[in-house]
């Protein structure tokens, strides 16, 4: 390690500790059979290495108590494709990364070709961007402390506050499911495109936590959305796999906008007014007005005020006004997604 290496890491856990750790390994059983107490650990071995990274995480978790400093190192995706010679060639370089984002990337996520991905690369060097790594130590029972670059080399720096979330269901394929809240109150799983590196769901706070919301209702310098995620949220394209919830009764084109089951005051406010009479929509009157899911009491009197008023014009209004491009639909309050 370099000297501006070791005093970044110095910052956080006391090197000299005879408790702080310091490895250099990719898998969960050296954590697991570490001989002494863990009271921080600094994994030096890049995490795009490891072969189960969620269980190396949950193993560290394990062992150490809350509130202990876990530190691990990884190379981004934009890193990777600055410190390649090959990037530095106009016509060889497209063609280069989209063949290995197609191995390395979308490979491992088609079923058949997982098994041969992990069986040629054995699970080494892949495509991580900032934002999996930090959701997936997040989705692992830790809080993001800090994260800095050197040289190309990321670190990033989580404090255990619980017990993983060990989500069976966690998104990570172009295609995602959410639970909201349908109609009389009833749970249902809601489609989208994916917009968002996996795992994104996981840093709603953190990023808020970084530069809070900009004017358009959105979280202000956004790390988790990919390039074509945001042409798509443009023109609303990833709202498009919500038309299969249309099909099958769950919702409608037209609605209140299904909202997160552990949005309390917003759930609140609609049963109170009425509001879960209808089915939920794709679009409606208050994404057109700008009015987001941050202003539950707001949220909830405008979609009782559509209800209301609500009639063929006005309906195909909506979508319209929707389709060139009114509003900006889903943004919610604190620890939503």
């Amino acid at each position: 390690m370099g000297d501006g290496m070791t005093t970044y890491l110095e910052r956080f856990v006391e090197l000299n500790n005879p408790e702080v750790v310091v490895v250099s390994t990719t898998t969960p059983f050296n954590i697991e059979n570490y001989n002494g107490k863990i009271s921080a650990l600094v994994n030096l071995a890049r995490v795009n290495n490891i072969r189960f990274i969620n269980k190396f995480f949950e193993a560290v978790n394990e062992r150490v108590d809350n509130g202990s400093i876990m530190i691990v190192t990884f190379v981004t995706l934009s890193s990777r494709r600055a410190r390649l010679r090959i990037g530095r060639i106009p016509i060889l370089k497209n063609l280069y990364f989209t063949i290995e984002f197609l191995f390395l990337r979308m490979a491992p996520k088609i079923w058949g070709l997982k098994k041969m991905y992990f069986w040629i690369t054995r699970g080494r060097n892949r495509l991580l961007s900032k934002a999996e790594v930090l959701g997936r130590l997040v989705s692992c029972g830790f809080e993001i402390v800090d994260y800095e670059s050197f040289r190309g080399t990321s670190f990033a720096v989580a404090r255990k506050v619980k017990s993983p979330d060990f989500n069976s269901e966690a998104s990570y394929g172009p295609l995602f499911r959410m639970h909201r809240v349908g109609k009389h109150g009833k749970i249902i799983r809601v489609y989208k495109l994916r917009t968002m590196h996996p795992y994104a769901e996981y840093l709603h706070d953190y990023v808020i936590g970084l530069h809070g919301y900009a004017k358009t209702g959105k979280p202000e310098r956004d790390f988790r959305l990919t390039p074509w995620g945001r042409v798509m949220r443009k023109f609303w394209l990833d709202e498009l796999p919500q038309l299969w919830n249309v099909l099958r009764g769950q919702m409608s084109l037209v609605g209140p906008r299904p909202c997160l089951p552990n949005q309390t005051e917003l759930i609140q406010e609609r049963q109170r007014l009425g509001a879960f009479t209808v089915r939920p929509g794709i679009t409606g009157l208050a994404q057109i007005q700008g009015i987001d899911m941050s202003a539950p009491e707001l949220l909830a009197k405008t979609d009782t005020e559509m209800i209301r008023t609500m009639s063929v014009v006005a309906y195909l209004k909506y979508i319209v006004r929707t389709i060139c491009g009114s509003g900006f639909g889903d943004r919610v309050g604190k620890g939503g997604y």
